[in-house]
C-alpha cells in the first residue's frame, strides 16, 4: 500500500482511515467503524492495532469518532490493512464526510409500546448512503438526528438537525436557525437527501465562501427546502453524560467517559475484556463509550472497572464539564499543553462546574475540541491563555494569563468565579 499523498497530511484536514493528519506525535488516524458501533472483541483488537502500529493513544472526538494516535507511516499501511481485512472501518475514497450524523448512543429502535418516535439507527444509516452519492459535501459537514428521548442532543451544533416529535413525525432545521416540517419519518431521508443536494450545487460556485449551511444567505438557506416553518421544540434537561441507563428488556448500558476523550489502550483493552461477548459497544459524543445490552450486575461490574481505571463514571464528574483539546507537544500546533492543564482547571473549579458553568481549553484558536462557545475559554498563547468569558476561541479576550493566574482568579471572591456564577446554569435537572 503507497503511503498518503502529502496534501492528505496537511494540518486542518478532516481525518480519516485512509487520509491521516500530521501531528506533533506522529499521524492521527480516525476510525469510523461500519454503523458506528463495534462488539467488546472489535474494541479490543482495536486497541491491540493502536498498541501495535501508533503509540497505544485513543481518543473519542466530540462527534463521537474513534481515533489512533502516533502512528507512523511505516506502520500506517499495515494499520490501514488490518482495519480493512478485518472489517473494523467503513471508509469511501471520496473528498466528502465519512460520517455525517451524529446520534445518542443509548439510542434504540421505536417499540410497540412506546418509546422512541422514530428510529434514529436506521434513519442515521439512510441518510449516510444518500450522502455518499453527493459530490462536493464538505468534510466537517454534520447531521443530528434526535429522537427526544433519553439523551437531549440540543446542546450540539448541526448543518441539519433532525427531530423525532411523535410515533413516526419529524421535523428538521437548517443551520440550528430554520425549523421546518412535519413530515413522515419514510419521507426525513430523501428530504435531507434534497437539501445536501442543493446545497452542493450552490457550494459549487463557492467552495471557499460557503462551507457550511450557515454560511449561506438566509433566501438561499429557506430555498433548499420547500417544507412549511416549524416551531422550534421546547428546550430540554441536560442528559446524563455517564452512568448507568435502563433499556428495554430488562438490559442496562454502562456509559462510560474517558478524561477529556482520552486513555491508553491497555485500559480499553481491559475494558473490552470485561464486557459481556454479546454487549455492543457505541461512541459518545460527550467523549465516552456506550456498552448496550448489559445484564444489570455486568453493567455496575464494568462502571466500577472504570471507576478504577480512572474513567468517568458519574455525570458529576467535573471532568465531563471542561472540553479540551490534545495541546501540546502532541499536536505541533497547540502552544500550550491544554489536555494537562484542564486536568488542573477541572480540579480548581469544581465548585463553578456544580453550579453548571462550562469550560473550554484550547491550545490554539483552532478550537478542535469545542468550536461553539462556553461560559470560560482558554486558547493557547506562547505559553499563556488568551481568557474568553461567554464566547469561543475566536471572540475577543479579556485578558491573556498564565493558567496560575486563571486558577487565582477563579477562587470565590475574585473576578471570574462572580462572572461564572452569574452566568453558570443549574445541571441538577439532568435526564
Amino acid at each position: 500500500m503507497s503511503h498518503p499523498p502529502k496534501e492528505a497530511l496537511r494540518r486542518g484536514w478532516c481525518p480519516g482511515t485512509l487520509k491521516p493528519m500530521e501531528t506533533g506525535d506522529g499521524w492521527l488516524v480516525r476510525l469510523h467503524p461500519p454503523g458506528a458501533r463495534l462488539t467488546s472483541a472489535q474494541l479490543r483488537r482495536i486497541a491491540a492495532l493502536a498498541a501495535d502500529h501508533g503509540n497505544g493513544l485513543i481518543e473519542i472526538s466530540a462527534r463521537a469518532n474513534l481515533q489512533l494516535r502516533g502512528v507512523t507511516a511505516a506502520s500506517h499501511p499495515k494499520l490501514v490493512a488490518s482495519l480493512l481485512a478485518e472489517h473494523l472501518v467503513d471508509e469511501h475514497e471520496g473528498e466528502g464526510p465519512q460520517r455525517l450524523t451524529l446520534l445518542s448512543p443509548l439510542a434504540s429502535p421505536p417499540r410497540h409500546d412506546g418509546g422512541a418516535p422514530i428510529d434514529t439507527i436506521l434513519l442515521a444509516e439512510r441518510i449516510e448512503r444518500a450522502a455518499r452519492t453527493i459530490p462536493g459535501l464538505p468534510a466537517k459537514f454534520g447531521i443530528v438526528v434526535d429522537d427526544c428521548r433519553l439523551q437531549s442532543l440540543d446542546g450540539f451544533t448541526g448543518d441539519i438537525r433532525l427531530f423525532g416529535t411523535d410515533a413516526g413525525r419529524v421535523i428538521l432545521c437548517l443551520a440550528d436557525r430554520l425549523w421546518r416540517g412535519p413530515l413522515d419519518e419514510s419521507e426525513a431521508a430523501p428530504a435531507v437527501e434534497a437539501i445536501l443536494r442543493g446545497f452542493s450545487a450552490l457550494r459549487r460556485d463557492a467552495p471557499e465562501r460557503i462551507r457550511r449551511l450557515r454560511d449561506l444567505p438566509p433566501d438561499a438557506l429557506a430555498g433548499l427546502t420547500t417544507l412549511p416553518e416549524a416551531s422550534a421544540p421546547a428546550p430540554r434537561p441536560p442528559p446524563r453524560r455517564a452512568g448507568l441507563f435502563a433499556l428495554e428488556g430488562n438490559r442496562f448500558a454502562a456509559l462510560i467517559g474517558l478524561p477529556f476523550g482520552r486513555c491508553d489502550a491497555a485500559t480499553l483493552d481491559r475494558l473490552g475484556a470485561h464486557a459481556e461477548a454479546g454487549a455492543e459497544v457505541r461512541f459518545s459524543p460527550w467523549r465516552g463509550l456506550a456498552f448496550r445490552d448489559l445484564g444489570l450486575a455486568q453493567a455496575e461490574r464494568l462502571l466500577a472497572l472504570a471507576g478504577e481505571l480512572g474513567l468517568v463514571t458519574r455525570d458529576d464528574e467535573p471532568r465531563l464539564s471542561v472540553q479540551a483539546c490534545t495541546g501540546s507537544p502532541a499536536c505541533s500546533r497547540a502552544e500550550t499543553p491544554a489536555m494537562a492543564d484542564a486536568a488542573a482547571l477541572a480540579g480548581a473549579a469544581a465548585d463553578l462546574i456544580a453550579r453548571g458553568a462550562t469550560f473550554h481549553v484550547s491550545g490554539c484558536v483552532k478550537a478542535c475540541a469545542h468550536p461553539a462557545a462556553a461560559d470560560l475559554t482558554l486558547v493557547g498563547r506562547a505559553g499563556r491563555y488568551d481568557v474568553v468569558c461567554g464566547g469561543t476561541a475566536r471572540d475577543e479576550p479579556i485578558a491573556t494569563l498564565d493558567l496560575s493566574a486563571i486558577v487565582a482568579r477563579l477562587q470565590p471572591g475574585h473576578e471570574f468565579y462572580a462572572r461564572l456564577t452569574e452566568a453558570a446554569h443549574p445541571t441538577e435537572s439532568r435526564a
